[in-house]
């Protein structure tokens, strides 16, 4: 199988994993309600950015990828 090949399937299953991961996200207790993530709310205006959730996905995507990829 040639390395274009192998890229595609990658991908796909990727795709496949984020859309699982999508479509369970909601379903995840604390997830984007982490103390850390920034939450205003005014009178019509709502910021929201989830700093910690970020920071701990990254986290664990960095662990996952390192076990996945390691010579």
């Amino acid at each position: 199988m040639s390395g274009l090949g192998k890229f595609l399937i990658l991908i796909g299953v990727c795709l496949i994993l984020v859309g699982i991961l999508l479509s369970m996200l909601p379903k995840i207790p604390y997830l984007g309600k982490l103390p850390g993530d920034i939450y205003i709310k005014k009178d019509n205006f709502t910021f929201y950015f989830p700093l910690a959730t970020s920071i701990l996905i990254s986290l664990l995507l960095t662990i996952l990828l390192n076990l996945l990829f390691r010579k």
